[in-house]
């Protein structure tokens, strides 16, 4: 189980976003992965999909590793963000915005 615990580290601290989703961002396997997606596509973010459902233990193991329940997840700068509905929440509030350029990850202008 280390081995998935250091692939998602590894994951997570070398790209700036990474979306842990059902699915890839070009084919969503779930409504709430697709919602992410669709928000960080509008966003004009660079980001890496990785698709838990291509490994059981990849699926499980990112649960334990944020201590989160749900995928889809989102890591900016090492750091979990969270789910569908706080993205979603933070996207609508202009927070997520806000915190992925603070983070100097480039967002698309309004």
């Amino acid at each position: 189980m280390s081995g998935i615990h250091d692939f998602i580290d590894n994951e997570v601290k070398s790209n700036d976003v990474v979306l842990f989703m059902k699915g890839t961002p070009q084919f969503p396997q779930c409504g709430f992965s697709g919602q992410v997606v669709q928000i960080l596509d509008h966003l004009g973010v660079d980001y890496k999909g990785v698709n838990v459902l291509a490994d059981a233990d990849l699926r499980q193991g990112i649960k334990d590793y944020s201590n989160w329940p749900t995928i889809p997840q989102l890591y900016v700068k090492g750091e979990f963000i969270g789910g569908c509905d706080i993205v979603r929440e933070m996207f609508q509030a202009g927070e997520l915005q806000q915190h992925l350029q603070s983070n100097g990850v480039t967002v698309r202008a309004a």
